[in-house]
C-alpha cells in the first residue's frame, strides 16, 4: 500500500510554506492605522465641505485637526471648530478592527453632554477609508440623551497621504464631512 498521495500533499505544502517568508501584506485597518500614525505630531487645517442646514453656523468657520497621542493601540485627534476645542477622536485597536469614539469635553476638561459615543468597523474597508457605524453603547446613550436621531450614525474618516484626510457622518437626510489638506502642515 502507497501513501503517494499523501507524500505529494505534504511536499507541495512544504515548498508552499517556504515561499511563506514573504512579509503578508498589510490587512486594510493596520494600514490604516499606520497612515494616521505617520501624521502623528502634525497638525492640519480643514473647512466644511458639505452644506446640509444643520450646520450652517459651522461654514467658514477655522478648522482643525492634531495628531497626538499615538501609540501602537489608540491615537487621538484633537479636532477644533473656531474657539472649540471640546472634541477629540480617538480611534482604538481591537481584537475584531478599529473603534472611533467621541470624547467631549468642556473646558474643565470634564465629560461634557454626550460623551464616548461612536462605532465600530464592521469589515475590513481599505488602506484610505474605514466606516464606523454606531455601537450598541451610543445607541443607548443617544436614546436615554434624547438624540435618538442619531441612532442610525455611520461615521466614516479617508486618509489620502500627503493629500487628505476626511472625517464624515452620515445618516438618513443628513451628511456632515470635513476635509483637511495634508499637503501643508501648520506649524503653530
Amino acid at each position: 500500500m502507497t501513501h503517494a498521495p499523501a507524500i505529494a500533499v505534504t511536499a507541495i505544502a512544504l515548498i508552499l510554506s517556504s515561499c511563506a517568508g514573504l512579509p503578508p501584506a498589510a490587512e486594510p485597518q493596520d494600514a490604516f492605522f499606520a497612515r494616521l500614525t505617520d501624521l502623528c505630531g502634525q497638525s492640519f487645517a480643514g473647512h466644511l465641505v458639505t452644506t446640509d442646514a444643520a450646520d450652517a453656523d459651522l461654514a467658514g468657520q477655522p478648522m482643525r485637526m492634531q495628531v497626538q497621542d499615538c501609540s501602537a493601540r489608540e491615537i487621538r485627534i484633537p479636532f477644533r471648530i473656531g474657539d472649540d476645542r471640546s472634541r477629540t477622536w480617538v480611534i482604538t485597536r481591537t481584537g475584531q478592527g478599529l473603534t472611533l469614539k467621541h470624547d467631549h469635553r468642556d473646558p474643565q476638561g470634564q465629560p461634557d453632554g454626550l460623551h464616548w459615543y461612536g462605532g465600530d468597523t464592521v469589515n475590513a474597508g481599505t488602506a484610505g477609508r474605514q466606516e464606523f457605524p454606531v455601537d450598541q453603547f451610543s445607541i443607548d446613550l443617544f436614546n436615554a440623551g434624547d438624540a435618538s436621531v442619531s441612532t442610525t450614525n455611520v461615521w466614516a474618516m479617508e486618509i489620502e497621504p500627503g493629500q487628505a484626510f476626511a472625517y464624515e457622518l452620515r445618516r438618513a437626510n443628513r451628511h456632515f464631512r470635513v476635509e483637511f489638506d495634508l499637503t501643508v502642515p501648520l506649524t503653530d
